[in-house]
């Protein structure tokens, strides 16, 4: 599904004359941590709860509009970029401009999540392993060449932390033995945090991923 299928416009953004009393309303009937300010048909940026509640009901937005972010995405961005956009302005609710910065809607944020969960990292069977190695040392071509000369399939990977000189990937491997895999990224010099062949572990990184835990339960 492609992701402008998700758009959404059941909201219709306040404008900066309303009261600050109709912005704490909306954010009573909903459950997005921001809600978009338009000014003259032009979208200014979005005003977080929070940020509402602290001022009182019968000022105007205006009266507040340096409390306004700024953030919003393009049609064409790509999900992961607008998945970083969530995460960078701890939003559950991302408005859509056009290239002429005309406001066409927004996304919310458990969809977006739901594409990831859809992603072949997530829903492929398969076996999860976490490496590590220097941070000038690694790179995915190795990582790459290291899974498929075991005749096994790499579905993901990622860099999962950086602790100091280290780097620690993960990966999510299909169709391969995860112990002849460990085994030859022990000849290069990796470190094995941990290797799982159980499927349930990909559960459990969902369920305990601080990040799918941080913007879920908003």
């Amino acid at each position: 599904m492609e992701l402008q299928d998700f758009v959404i416009n059941d909201i219709k953004p306040l404008n900066i004359t309303d009261k600050v009393s109709d912005l704490k309303m909306l954010f009573n009937q909903l459950t997005y941590s921001h809600i978009p300010i338009m000014k003259d048909g032009i979208y200014m940026g979005c005003i977080s709860e929070t940020d509402a509640h602290c001022f009182e009901g019968a000022d105007t937005i205006s009266d507040c509009n340096y409390a306004i972010e700024g953030f919003f995405v393009r049609p064409a961005t790509i999900w992961l970029d607008v998945l970083e956009a969530f995460a960078q302005n701890d939003s559950n609710i991302m408005p859509i401009l056009s290239p002429a910065n005309k406001y066409l809607g927004y996304y919310e944020l458990n969809d977006i999540i739901h594409l990831f969960n859809e992603t072949p990292f997530f829903s492929e069977p398969g076996g999860i392993l976490i490496v590590e190695k220097g941070l000038h040392d690694y790179s995915f071509s190795e990582i790459s060449q290291i899974v498929e000369s075991n005749d096994a399939k790499l579905l993901g990977a990622f860099i999962s932390k950086m602790d100091g000189d280290l780097a620690k990937i993960t990966l999510k491997i299909g169709n391969g033995s995860l112990n002849e895999i460990i085994q030859t990224f022990r000849r290069y010099s990796y470190n094995i945090v941990s290797g799982h062949e159980d499927d349930s572990y990909i559960e459990s990184l969902k369920e305990r991923s601080q990040y799918l835990d941080k913007y879920l339960n908003m």
